[in-house]
């Protein structure tokens, strides 16, 4: 059985997953770039892993948003290090998923977007990219060897001096790739950056009922400080077996 989710803002019958982002692409979004969304997980106290991972954070209601959003998404965003610590494979796994995508008019497999600042120590081990049915655009300043690399990867060779890399990237999936929703799935610093930048429009937030303990593990947005803080405006509030889940838009 699907998870079922009660709504506490605004006040709502309880609905499944695929209901309450019925709405998502139809948002008004930016006709240069896509709308980007980014979804987390994070303890009470504020960490978004355990024991190095997102994994151990989440419930089956948690799982559901996280599958939803990705059978939405046009791409998925994520940085090296998130790759290769949840050790990336098939975006889609579920073939019922992948065929209510086809029915939609939407590529049976989301985009996979790596976004690298140095080119070094990319996972071209992990399996996504020994994926055939996997198509990747890449980000990096140096252009990898791909020749032990069975998925198809586009590469787009970026200039590690521009101040807006990430505004650059996202207009490269809008006009070259077709994007026109983007989820992106961290980590922090990755986050942080589309903020900085002004690129992020949207957060889902699971916040589960765990504490982590430690006082260095990242929290949703890591790096240097935002110049302001940056206001979220709630859309809705759920609960479900004492985990909430917010979403928010960026304003």
């Amino acid at each position: 059985m699907d998870p079922v989710f009660r709504q506490l803002h605004p006040e709502g019958a309880p609905l499944d997953a695929e209901s309450l982002l019925a709405d998502l692409r139809d948002e008004r979004w930016p006709a240069e770039r896509p709308h980007t969304i980014a979804n987390f997980a994070t303890t009470a106290d504020g960490r978004v892993a355990f024991g190095g991972r997102s994994g151990p954070l989440g419930d089956d209601g948690d799982r559901a948003l996280f599958h939803s959003l990705r059978e939405q998404a046009d791409a998925v965003l994520a940085g090296t290090r998130t790759l290769r610590t949840e050790h990336y494979g098939r975006l889609i796994p579920s073939l019922e998923r992948r065929e209510r995508r086809r029915a939609a008019g939407l590529a049976e497999e989301p985009l996979a977007c790596v976004i690298s600042r140095s080119g070094a120590q990319l996972p071209l081990d992990i399996p996504l990219f020994a994926e055939p049915s996997a198509r990747v655009v890449l980000f990096t300043p140096v252009a990898p060897d791909l020749s032990a690399v069975t998925a198809a990867v586009s590469v787009h060779l970026t200039d590690p001096q521009r101040v807006d890399p990430l505004h650059t990237a996202l207009r490269v999936l809008a006009e070259e790739h077709g994007v026109r929703l983007l989820l992106c799935e961290g980590g922090p610093t990755l986050f942080a950056s589309l903020v900085r930048e002004g690129v992020a429009d949207e957060l889902f937030l699971t916040l589960v009922p765990k504490l982590a303990g430690g006082d260095s593990g990242p929290s949703v947005t890591a790096g240097p400080p935002l110049r302001e803080l940056a206001p979220l405006r709630p859309v809705w509030m759920l609960e479900r077996e004492g985990s909430l889940y917010l979403r928010y838009r960026l304003t």
